[in-house]
């Protein structure tokens, strides 16, 4: 029988065979039915999400959240690219909004374990890319990076950026997501070490819309994205739109 959380006229039946197994109401007998129906996945994390569940579990929420906007903001694209996915935390949950998703990343070890740990879900691809040195070979409906421009030492960015907006289509979109400078101080040593790049909204603008027409910019707190005061952000968001040829 399928899962009962399964949409439409197969739930209901789940439900009605739930309730009709155990007439006599007992809640234990209940739950170890609906438990008994649940598919069985054997999951690992990634290094960096492993890491992050056992030292500081709420980012695990924070970074969940940071896609869940990803994937809200791309809902119904057909193609989509991920510029450096790391361990593909966050590529299933993009995954269920678009097309087909292709996550890049710069380093051939992490790659293939998430293409072994990720085997289940058929429309993502794992590839080595690197958008310092030239655009994607096939242009895609939208690009993105979550946590990647803070890494990009400054003398890179630019080629970064331009290399990214000419892997788009003309009515493409580029999502790009970093911590603000400004929360710098709160920041854990191993974010600290790793962050060469980072920027608050002004810089951020400034870069992006060298190599898009239109750049919106959001901010973020925890869990909650939003249009507040950009110095108090813990994290910026810039959703672009119109990529310049040049």
């Amino acid at each position: 029988m399928a899962a009962s959380w399964r949409r439409g006229s197969d739930l209901e039946v789940d439900i009605r065979m739930t309730k009709s197994d155990n007439p006599i109401g007992d809640s234990k007998l209940l739950w170890e039915d609906v438990h008994s129906r649940i598919p069985k996945y054997e999951i690992r994390l990634g290094d960096a999400a492993s890491a992050a569940y056992v030292n500081d579990p709420k980012m695990i929420a924070f970074m969940a959240s940071r896609y869940k906007f990803v994937a809200k903001m791309l809902d119904r694209v057909e193609t989509a690219i991920e510029v450096g996915c790391g361990d593909g935390f966050g590529a299933p949950m993009v995954a269920q909004s678009v097309g087909r998703l292709v996550c890049t990343d710069i380093k051939e070890s992490t790659l293939a374990d998430n293409a072994k740990r990720l085997s289940m879900f058929k429309n993502i691809d794992f590839k080595y890319f690197d958008f310092r040195s030239s655009s994607f070979p096939a242009k895609a409906d939208a690009v993105f990076a979550v946590d990647v421009i803070e890494h990009i030492y400054p003398s890179e960015e630019r080629s970064l950026i331009e290399n990214i907006a000419h892997s788009l289509v003309s009515h493409g979109i580029g999502l790009f997501g970093t911590p603000n400078i400004t929360a710098d101080k709160y920041a854990s040593e191993y974010s600290r070490l790793g962050h060469v790049n980072l920027k608050d909204h002004s810089d951020l603008r400034d870069l992006l819309s060298k190599s898009f027409h239109n750049v919106f910019l959001f901010s973020m707190n925890d869990e909650v994205v939003h249009t507040g005061y950009y110095p108090m952000a813990h994290y910026l968001w810039a959703l672009c739109t119109g990529p310049r040829e040049t």
